[in-house]
């Protein structure tokens, strides 16, 4: 994404704040937006602009943050104390390249789109600022820095809602808290910062201040929507977040088309990839790095994470997690896949059925009732109503295999390890701790005994 005339771009992500408003013992960065940390979002958004060096400032819970981000490509500089974001900036001074730019992030704003920072790095660079703010407008901006323009509309300095006057507070262009800097310039602003304010902290804001008295060029992209810039710091606005980003990825689903029947109660997470005319219907999840492939049919009701599912694959009222569909199956209602099952194409997997570490082959059912765990299953078997793969003894867990074209009656339960061999059938009924040889018939059931007058004779005959 990034343009041929950045020579370096780093980003610095702040994130080491307490997060005392999440009442929580997760660092803030770290609660999830549409299946990922928030952190992980701003993240995606440095590696979408293609920036050279990604650095997270981190400080409260600093090992539970680098723990959770340490597959990311990033830097992580610690803040020991955190005196604002001044201070917070100045633990990366080290990092910071004499040439290129630097764009400011933080790891509690989710919402921000890669596309609106190109944008701005665009602009900045374009105009040849020493320093860019991203600003928007909104109809309450208590709590946020404001914006002073001089008559000219050029941006002289930011004031914190702690030192402004009522002037200054009344306001409503707001300071995003994200910056774009020329590198060199930042460098020899960070060591002019002082914390001569209410706070006692070193404000980022006062950088501008900094390199507008040294007659720099000082610009403002402001955007329209409002709500990339929204902070998490509760509960509250964490859900707010959610609700944002849900609309976004359900909205790019659909223009890729993707037929979502109420969007209100569909949640899709942001890995998740949908292909063209799927459905998708009201209560269906789809959970963390899941795929789910064309002219597919998932919900009502239907919980599916980390998993693939192939085309034309139907789905009802079910739960599917960390497991493979092949195409044209159809599973549910009522059934449960759990994680390493892996179903072949034509298969199908009826109500109430459970499946758990097993392969099904091409062409198999299973319709009602049974359970199949740690099993391979070949392709066009029948697995009966009621059938369980018996497949714990109390100390190991052990496999069953049933070859291709088997039939397995009704209310059967196959003790393993065991082994059904090629068009092997088992009589309904039948409990099978012996291998089944091919083409062959098991039955493992005690023979019936009518016992003529029983009822009458035990007092239990109703008249």
């Amino acid at each position: 994404m990034r343009g041929a005339e950045i020579n370096m771009l780093m980003s610095i992500i702040l994130a080491a704040g307490a997060g005392t408003r999440m009442k929580s013992k997760l660092p803030k960065v770290l609660h999830k937006v549409s299946g990922i940390s928030m952190l992980e979002h701003v993240i995606d958004v440095a590696e979408e602009i293609k920036c050279d060096k990604n650095v997270v400032v981190v400080g409260c819970g600093a090992d539970k943050v680098k723990d959770a981000t340490k597959h990311r490509n990033v830097e992580f500089i610690y803040q020991k104390e955190q005196l604002g974001t001044g201070h917070a900036v100045i633990q990366a001074e080290n990092l910071i390249c004499d040439e290129g730019y630097v764009i400011v992030l933080y790891g509690d704003t989710p919402l921000i789109k890669s596309e609106t920072i190109q944008k701005f790095i665009n602009l900045h660079i374009k105009r040849g600022y020493s320093a860019s703010i991203l600003t928007t407008e909104v109809e309450n901006p208590t709590g946020y820095g404001r914006i002073i323009r001089n008559e000219n509309g050029e941006v002289i300095k930011i004031v914190e809602e702690k030192d402004a006057d009522e002037f200054q507070k009344s306001i409503k262009e707001i300071n995003s808290g994200i910056y774009c800097f020329k590198a060199s310039d930042l460098k020899k602003s960070l060591k002019k910062l002082n914390n001569d304010n209410n706070q006692g902290e070193y404000y980022l804001t006062d950088v501008i201040e900094i390199l507008r008295n040294e007659e720099k060029k000082i610009g403002a992209y402001k955007i329209d929507d409002y709500t990339e810039i929204l902070g998490v710091n509760s509960r509250v606005q964490l859900a707010e977040a959610e609700k944002i980003m849900r609309k976004r990825i359900l909205t790019g689903l659909m223009e890729k088309g993707v037929t979502i029947i109420d969007p209100d109660n569909t949640y899709v997470d942001k890995r998740v990839e949908v292909g063209m005319d799927s459905i998708l219907y009201p209560g269906t999840f789809l959970l963390g790095n899941t795929e789910i492939g064309e002219d597919c049919i998932i919900g009502p009701n239907t919980r599916i994470e980390n998993s693939i599912i192939n085309d034309r694959v139907k789905i009802i009222n079910s739960t599917i997690i960390e497991s493979f569909i092949d195409s044209d199956t159809k599973v549910g209602p009522y059934a449960y896949l759990r994680p390493n099952s892996k179903l072949g194409k034509n298969v199908k997997i009826g109500d109430f059925v459970e499946v758990k570490n097993s392969t099904i082959g091409d062409n198999s059912k299973a319709s009602h009732l049974s359970y199949i765990g740690d099993g391979e299953i070949g392709t066009n078997v029948n697995i009966g109503c009621g059938a369980v793969f018996v497949n714990y003894n109390g100390k190991s867990k052990n496999k069953t295999v049933v070859k291709d074209n088997a039939f397995i009656g009704c209310n059967v339960n196959l003790i393993a390890p065991v082994i059904v061999e090629e068009n092997g059938y088992i009589a309904a009924g039948s409990t099978i701790t012996k291998n089944v040889p091919e083409k062959s018939l098991a039955v493992a059931r005690a023979k019936q005994q009518n016992k003529k007058d029983w009822v009458e004779r035990k007092g239990l005959l109703k008249k």
